[in-house]
């Protein structure tokens, strides 16, 4: 899958909600996986059943993902309005690693390039101008090691 930019919403426990509103708007049908699904968090946590990650891929073209935000997980508070960030996703691995050295230049990494329970390569950066970007580098199906962190 070529390199695209998506957006990326966080809500603070409604992003099953908003995503079927959204599908029910533009005309898809969302996929949700939830951080109890990933192991993120054990089963019986309180927080287990919320969305680590949901897609609305209404067309090639037409695509939102989202996560419910777990506290602790953003630098401050959550507040409407600053829950978006672009979503830069694919399995173009020297494009996206070269995007995400480039954005952190002046900004501030939140989290580093690194392999994922989900078998990806992910990263969070904030660049110089405040805009908050994820890269998602897709892993090749039976590829089981991805690269290490960057600095």
């Amino acid at each position: 899958m070529p390199a695209g930019l998506h957006p990326y919403l966080n809500f603070d426990g409604s992003t099953r909600e908003a995503l079927e509103f959204y599908g029910a708007a533009l005309g898809g049908t969302p996929s949700f996986s939830t951080y109890g699904e990933f192991g993120a968090l054990p089963a019986d946590h309180p927080d287990a059943g919320r969305v680590m990650h949901g897609a609305l891929e209404v067309t090639d073209l037409i695509k939102v993902y989202s996560a419910d935000i777990l506290e602790g997980m953003s630098p401050g508070p959550f507040i409407v309005g600053t829950n978006v960030s672009l979503a830069l996703m694919g399995d173009d691995e020297e494009l996206l690693r070269g995007a995400f050295e480039k954005l952190a230049e002046g900004g501030e990494i939140g989290m580093p390039l690194q392999k994922q329970v989900w078998g990806d390569v992910y990263g969070q950066v904030r660049d110089r101008f405040g805009i908050e970007w994820q890269v998602n580098i897709s892993t090749p199906a039976g590829e089981d090691d991805g690269p290490e962190a960057i600095d």
